[in-house]
């Protein structure tokens, strides 16, 4: 007997202020009446890095296998996740260009947390009104204020100037700065 799955909605949106610099993420979970909103930051980051933070936490917090309508306002995350992830593993985690894949700590992670889901990928207009969409820009927009609140200006710069003297897609032990100065607020 086929065991049917829970009906899962989520949305998620990330962003850098500036970018890249100090990035938040914010996701919101819906399960028929039941709610539930996450978000955190890293110290420094990028737009598209935090986008996929918050998708990966996203499909983390869930618990069991589920059938996930995902939202997203970022064409880099959907078409990545729905289409370029394939090919990119066919091909070493390569580009078309032969170099590594940008993110691919991230994209490595995306992908094994929704492969333990049944995922559908869409992608909305980001800043359009869509109410669960402007409220996850919120929640990483809050996420972003409270770290520069519980960090000093001088860590916030040697973060930035960390993660720009290291290249993005050279992947040291599966993970770089960004991930290591991830803090979930939850």
């Amino acid at each position: 007997m086929e065991q049917r799955l829970k009906k899962v909605i989520i949305h998620s949106d990330g962003g850098c202020d500036p970018n890249p610099g100090l990035g938040g993420w914010g996701a919101v979970l819906e399960y028929g009446p039941r709610r539930r909103e996450l978000s955190g930051y890293a110290l420094a980051a990028t737009n598209n890095r935090m986008e996929m933070q918050a998708a990966i936490e996203a499909l983390r917090a869930l618990k069991e296998c589920c059938e996930v309508a995902f939202y997203t306002d970022s064409e880099y995350l959907k078409n990545g996740i729905a289409l370029w992830v394939p090919a990119w593993k066919r091909n070493g985690w390569k580009a078309k260009t032969k170099k590594p894949v940008k993110n691919v700590d991230l994209w490595k992670a995306l992908d094994a947390l929704a492969s333990q889901h049944k995922v559908s990928w869409h992608w909305i207009r980001g800043h359009s009104g869509h109410p669960q969409n402007e409220r996850c820009d919120q929640l990483a927009t809050n996420a972003i204020q409270c770290a520069r609140k519980n960090h000093s200006p001088e860590e916030l710069a040697r973060a930035l100037d960390e993660l720009q003297s290291l290249h993005l897609d050279d992947v040291r032990n599966g993970s770089d700065l960004a991930a290591e100065t991830f803090v979930s607020l939850r």
